[in-house]
């Protein structure tokens, strides 16, 4: 009788996806040709968690104009920066059977751009992603350049954003599948970003697993090593990398669909909280993007439901 009542909640579980689909979940990102007013944002994009790209936000901003890898350089160049350094540009990912962290370097920018520019080589990959507001804290020079928050954003939103965090990279830097709990309003100012979503509807065929937390180290003598983190809970974390799937191990996740999009320079995109995202970049890309702390409201409560149901049945 409970072995039926589990099956039956596991066929719901598989079902549910294309239900939501079907029902609100567009089968690519939509663009808009210009910001919507707060009420239209509220009402069309944040109630029903729908991402959007936005054209025509930024043109206003002089960094869309300024900001270059030169000008960042004679702008900021001598400041230093929380950089992320990993063997292979994957910060924040499954390696083995461990979550592995980057090692955080203080760099100068003008250093870690000459990396950029092929003019100077540092061991690994490097990324500045600090997130936290590293762009008031860390680069306070660059504020005028751009808006500290998005006014229509802002106001549909009820509340001021909780960071803005500034992105360089190598295009070898990669962010790995996960969610986050902000309304995000990611804005790439030079280059492009690639981003590959699945609606929080998906949590049926997207697997989690615990892992061990470590930490990359860079020895003296540029190689990497992982140590563990001491005294610390296993970590919850998506092994799979949406690029690649391994469906021999992770069958389930052939059911899921993946919107995929580009967001170019001057565009930005609405990437509502609870979607999981994986981000690629071009070489040099450089973005803002600000952090809205999400409502923690019925969808908040609705897809925790659907997490520890999914858990519970031995679907994740």
């Amino acid at each position: 009788m409970a072995e039926a009542a589990m099956d039956a909640v596991r066929r719901e579980l598989r079902e549910f996806p294309a239900a939501a689909r079907e029902l609100c979940v567009p089968l690519a990102v939509p663009y808009l040709d210009e910001p919507p007013t707060p009420l239209h944002f509220y009402r069309d994009w944040v109630c029903p968690n729908r991402p959007c790209i936005i054209r025509n936000a930024l043109q206003h901003w002089p960094a869309l104009r300024k900001w270059s890898l030169p000008y960042l350089r004679a702008t900021v160049g001598s400041t230093e920066v929380s950089v992320a350094v990993t063997p292979d540009g994957y910060a924040d990912a499954v390696r083995g059977n461990r979550f592995v962290m980057p090692a955080e370097r203080r760099l100068p920018l003008s250093f870690v751009l000459d990396v950029l520019e092929g003019q100077a080589q540092h061991p690994g990959v490097l990324y500045v992603q600090k997130q936290c507001s590293n762009l008031p804290t860390e680069l306070p020079q660059l504020l005028p350049d751009l808006e500290s928050h998005v006014p229509w954003a802002s106001e549909a939103l009820g509340k001021m954003p909780d960071a803005v965090n500034f992105w360089l990279g190598e295009a070898s830097a990669v962010t790995s599948l996960h969610k986050d709990h902000y309304e995000n309003l990611y804005c790439v100012v030079s280059g492009e970003k690639r981003f590959l979503l699945h609606p929080p509807s998906d949590r049926p065929f997207i697997p989690y697993e615990l892992y061990t937390p470590a930490t990359y180290q860079l020895t003296e003598e540029g190689s990497f090593e992982m140590v563990d983190e001491e005294a610390t809970e296993k970590v919850p974390w998506i092994p799979l990398d949406p690029l690649a799937p391994d469906l021999a191990r992770y069958p389930s996740y052939s059911q899921a669909r993946a919107l995929c999009c580009t967001v170019q320079a001057g565009e930005m995109l609405y990437l509502p909280a609870l979607w999981f995202h994986h981000v690629q970049q071009s070489h040099g890309c450089i973005a803002v993007n600000y952090w809205y702390d999400m409502e923690y409201d019925l969808k908040y409560s609705y897809f925790q439901l659907l997490d520890s149901l999914t858990k519970a049945s031995g679907l994740d």
